[in-house]
Order: C-alpha cells, then sequence, then structure tokens
C-alpha cells in the first residue's frame, strides 16, 4: 500500500488535493478502525501496531501518514476514556456516534487547537473559540488553523472556552459539515501539502448537548493527558522518519546506479566517502528506529519513563532533518532537481519542526526538570553554602 502510495504523492504535493482516494484503500483494508477499543467493535491495537502502520505508510506518503496518525491518536484516547460525565470522560452519546461511524464508513477524526491569536496551546493562554450554551446545545464561534486533514474530516474536536460566568476549558465534537463550519483553504506550505491542513471557521455551529468532552475550569489551564501526549509524539516522528526513510531509498539506489566517467564506470557508491557519509545516514535513522520501536513498546506495557515521548519526538525529528540533508548533499544537483523525489522528501522533513510542542519547548521543560529535581552535591551540603557564580 506504501508502494501505491508513494506514486501518487507527486501528484498531491504539486496540486496540494486531499488524498481521498487513498483513504478510501486505507477503510477497505479495514485499518481505520485499528485502535478503535476491541469491545466497540474495533481491533484495539496499541501504540506499536498503530506506529508500524503509520510508518509503513509515511514511506509512501507522509501527508496521507499524517492524517491517519491524528485519527490513530483520537481513538486511541476514546478507547483509554471512561465514558460518563466527569473529567477527562467521553458522554456515552459522542463516543457512540465517533465509533460507529469509523466502523461504517471513513469518518475520519482530528482536533483543532491552534488559533490566530493564541497560536499553540502549548505555550499556554486560552482560546478565543467560545462554546455558548442554549437550549438545543452548544453554539462554537472561532478560528482554528492547522486542522490536518480537514477536508477529508466527519469529527472536528474543537479546543473552546465557554461563556459561562466561571468558563471552564475543554473540547467540543463538531460534526464537519455542521451548519456554521467552514474550511478556508489556506494551506499552501513548502512541504506536507496533501495534508490539506486548511483553517476551519466556525460561526454559531450547534453541537448537540452530549458532544462536550473534559469541561474544567478555565483558570487550571490546558490538562494535557500524559498518554495522548505519548501517541501524539511518537505518531509524530514516526511520520517524518519515515519521509526521511523514502528519501534514504532514493538515495541508495541513486549510488549505485550513477557512474560518472570520472570514476571510469564504477558507481558513487564504490567510494570510501560515499560509503561514510551514507553511513552517517543509517546511525541516524537506526538509532531512531530503536527509539521509536522500544518506546512503544514500553507505553504498550506500562513501563515507558515518564518526559520519554518528548525525547523521542525530539530525536527523531531531528535526525530525519539531518540525514534527508547529507542524502541532498550526496545527490547534488539531482537531489535538488524536482524530477527527483529527494527535493520532495527533503520539503517533507522541513516540515518536522512546526509540530507543536517546538524542540526548543521541549529541551526547555527537560532543563527545568532536571534543575529543579537536583539536589545539592556533597561538596556544597558539606559546606552548607549555596554553589556560587
Amino acid at each position: 500500500m506504501g508502494t501505491a502510495f508513494a506514486e501518487r504523492a507527486a501528484h498531491h504535493d504539486a496540486t496540494g488535493e486531499p488524498p481521498a482516494a487513498q483513504f478510501e484503500q486505507l477503510r477497505a483494508a479495514d485499518l481505520l478502525r485499528l485502535t478503535v477499543a476491541t469491545a466497540d467493535g474495533g481491533h484495539g491495537q496499541g501504540l506499536a501496531t498503530a506506529r508500524a502502520v503509520v510508518g509503513a505508510i509515511a514511506r509512501g506518503d507522509p501527508s496521507v501518514a499524517l492524517i491517519l496518525a491524528m485519527h490513530y491518536s483520537q481513538h486511541a484516547a476514546l478507547a483509554r476514556a471512561g465514558r460518563g460525565d466527569g473529567p477527562g470522560d467521553w458522554p456515552q452519546h459522542a463516543a457512540r456516534r465517533l465509533i460507529e461511524g469509523t466502523l461504517g464508513g471513513m469518518a475520519l477524526v482530528n482536533a483543532a487547537q491552534v488559533e490566530p491569536a493564541l497560536g499553540s496551546p502549548s505555550h499556554g493562554g486560552l482560546p478565543e473559540t467560545v462554546a455558548r450554551r442554549t437550549p438545543e446545545g452548544w453554539r462554537i464561534t472561532g478560528h482554528k488553523l492547522y486542522v490536518t486533514g480537514a477536508p477529508l474530516l466527519s469529527w472536528i474536536h474543537v479546543l473552546a472556552r465557554t461563556d459561562e460566568a466561571e468558563p471552564r476549558l475543554g473540547s467540543f465534537l463538531v460534526p464537519a459539515d455542521a451548519p456554521g463550519v467552514r474550511i478556508d483553504p489556506t494551506w499552501d506550505p513548502v512541504g506536507m501539502r496533501a495534508t490539506a491542513s486548511h483553517d476551519v471557521v466556525f460561526d454559531q455551529a450547534l453541537v448537540p448537548p452530549g458532544h462536550a468532552v473534559g469541561l474544567r475550569p478555565a483558570h487550571l489551564g490546558l490538562q494535557r493527558d500524559a498518554h495522548g501526549m505519548a501517541w501524539y509524539f511518537s505518531l509524530v516522528g514516526t511520520v517524518y522518519d519515515g519521509a526521511a526513510r523514502a528519501a534514504r531509498d532514493w538515495l541508495l539506489a541513486f549510488l549505485n546506479e550513477r557512474r560518472p566517467s570520472a570514476l571510469g564506470g564504477a558507481a558513487l557508491a564504490s567510494l570510501p566517502t560515499v560509503q561514510d557519509a551514507v553511513g552517517r545516514i543509517e546511525v541516524l535513522l537506526a538509532a531512531s528506529d530503536w527509539l521509536l520501536r522500544s518506546h512503544a513498546q514500553a507505553y504498550d506495557a506500562g513501563t515507558a519513563p515518564e518526559g520519554l515521548a518528548g525525547v523521542v519526538k525530539h530525536t527523531v525529528v531531528d535526525h530525519a532533518v539531518q540525514a534527508v540533508a547529507l542524502a541532498v548533499e550526496l545527490a547534488g544537483n539531482h537531489g535538488l532537481a524536482r524530477r527527483n523525489p529527494l527535493e520532495r522528501h527533503q520539503r517533507n522533513v522541513l516540515c518536522s519542526h512546526i509540530h507543536a510542542p517546538p524542540n526548543s519547548l521541549l529541551r526547555g521543560n527537560a532543563g527545568r526538570a532536571a534543575l529543579q529535581s537536583a539536589q545539592p552535591g556533597p561538596l556544597h551540603a558539606a559546606a552548607g553554602t549555596a554553589p556560587r557564580h
């Protein structure tokens, strides 16, 4: 399937056309319900299996893989959540509608969180998108950016605050075809073009009463779910690792086939300097594979160390960018020629750093945690003094 997607990737990259046919193939292959709970009629698979599927598809077209990754993450969160009215619970009616849509067809779902003024909620602050309670349900008004797969979605999980005297913050499951929901085709980036991550504008869009999820007092801020972040970090990293592997695959074929006259008919692959550079790419990708694989297995087993998911995302996307940069350097002008897919692979991996939270924020969080947990060393403890600078 990844090979078939690769054959169409250039067309979608050139046109920005959403990959609807590819998702019909995924539906026909019964892959869309991979992470739906077994009790609900799905396959009940964990992160390790989801990562393997996303990685295989990303090698063909990372844009398709990213849309699928978001869908998998949403259903994995639903499979973990309780069903009721408590914090973090999914209302029974909303959960059933979302699951039945996926079991019966191609009902894709993704979250909508980023806004023009707020940016990503990873940096703090409250959204300007407002949910107003009415007798018939909630009315959602706001403007969201970068909604991955927007034209293909059946459901949009919208982060919003309520207009109550004491506002609450949570998500609202909005039917994508509801009156008052409009997609603005604004997505025109350097890479990952087929994700069709357009703006979505909500103008008094009606949401049924039982479609509010995880409402909490707004003053508490956005409460990130550690399990959800682990899925997000792992699958985002997997998408770009897949793009880098596609670049590596093209490069290996090129280096074995390219035989400059200056080498007397020998292939570029015979040069020790080329072998060393390819070895650097292999080391980067091997380290990423081990991180992604071991983290997913540990997560499914319940033994993943806290904070490892952020380290995985940070390391893997950096490795992907470095690996493809090395590939382009080895290929020279051929690597930047539009007729060759390596140029597209490079543009795709350059988008890896736009996924919030950025690596700089992950480093800052890790640094603060390390500094706060540090204990005074034996020398300082014995002296009874604080370290001087």
